[in-house]
């Protein structure tokens, strides 16, 4: 992989990342920017123990632009995006509207007694990129070949060891949405990065799961989650030597596939040459499988890479890839509605087994 750093026009950074040395990654951009000006906070909600980032810059973020003027797509002499090239192949830059910013900044610790405050808020920190997975602006991830694929999961890589090193980073998400359902405002296939201020409340929930089945059974629960469906056998979608998919017993989502090394490792810096080899083949899999599920509409979904904290929770924690779309049938979804979204308990339409003979059924 051959990895060319450079400077947009009003200071963020752009890292464009190619599977051969050849080629230079030179071109300016010539755009009149201001500099990026964020004022996202955290505020801390006292009886859930959680941070939530206000950010009302992103009011303005660009919505749905025409194909003609997508900002992912690579420049030409007409029109200057995002990316300057007039050509890449998986290219990374900081998001124009961050949720977070501040670049993962050394910030003043918290004041002690700071929860007993009535109000308790602090500047956001962290940072957010956009990648960008192939220059067709029509193309998904399910498009891409294995080569490229196994580019974007060093890319991942890369900027999981990239984000990690900033000061103030507490932990780094991978992920992609993709479809309008979902609420995608740019339709080009790309993903984005978060760099968190704090370790996210759903991480610290596996954390302490995992630290109570220690305690009681002295065995990794994660191991034991992989090893039991792999023994049951009713809820496995795929499976090669290096990874397994199946479908979660308690599935939240109507189809919801979790992907999980057959090696644990914290996080993706930690995978082996042979994983990351056969992880291409395995996901594009699994990625054209959702695809085929609802009478030929494209599956809005959500990929999330699930990553150890860069400080605590690492030793019991195990990298996953958690896949799952709203769409539970034809021409329908599923809403987060008054019991998910006032109570946090989903309500799941599709049985998990049913899901996984569907998707076994699809497959090529």
């Amino acid at each position: 992989m051959k990895k060319t750093q450079a400077v947009l026009a009003d200071g963020r950074e752009i890292v464009y990342y190619d599977t051969r040395d050849e080629g230079v990654r030179a071109a300016v951009d010539t755009r009149d920017l201001a500099p990026v000006v964020s004022g996202s906070e955290m505020r801390y909600d006292r009886l859930l123990d959680e941070w939530v980032v206000v950010a009302s810059h992103r009011q303005t973020r660009t919505h749905l632009p025409a194909a003609d003027a997508c900002p992912l797509c690579p420049s030409t002499p007409e029109r200057a995006t995002e990316v300057p090239e007039a050509d890449y192949e998986v290219v990374v830059f900081e998001n124009r509207f961050p949720s977070m910013s501040g670049g993962g900044a050394e910030r003043e610790p918290l004041a002690p007694g700071w929860a007993d405050d009535p109000f308790p808020r602090r500047p956001s920190g962290g940072r957010c990129e956009v990648m960008c997975f192939t220059p067709e602006h029509d193309a998904s991830f399910k498009d891409l070949t294995p080569e490229r694929a196994r580019l974007v999961l060093d890319a991942w890589t890369d900027r999981t060891a990239e984000l990690s090193a900033l000061p103030g980073v507490e932990q780094v998400y991978c992920f992609e949405n993709r479809g309008r359902e979902i609420g995608v405002t740019l339709p080009h296939s790309h993903g984005q990065i978060y760099a968190y201020p704090f370790v996210t409340p759903r991480t610290a929930a596996m954390i302490a799961s995992t630290a109570a089945h220690r305690h009681r059974t002295g065995r990794n629960l994660f191991e034991d989650v992989v090893a039991a469906e792999r023994a049951d056998g009713a809820r496995i979608v795929a499976e090669n030597v290096h990874w397994t998919a199946f479908v979660p017993a308690a599935a939240r989502w109507p189809y919801e596939v979790h992907l999980y090394p057959n090696r644990r490792v914290p996080d993706l810096l930690a995978l082996d040459e042979d994983a990351r080899a056969a992880f291409g083949g395995m996901y594009l899999d699994l990625l054209r499988r959702f695809d085929r599920l609802f009478d030929g509409e494209p599956a809005p979904y959500i990929a999330a890479w699930q990553q150890a904290p860069v400080r605590s929770g690492r030793v019991d924690f195990a990298l996953h890839l958690e896949l799952f779309s709203i769409r539970r049938a034809p021409g329908k979804l599923k809403y987060l509605a008054g019991s998910e979204s006032g109570m946090g308990v989903f309500i799941s339409d599709v049985p998990p087994e049913t899901a996984a003979a569907r998707l076994r059924e699809v497959g090529e």
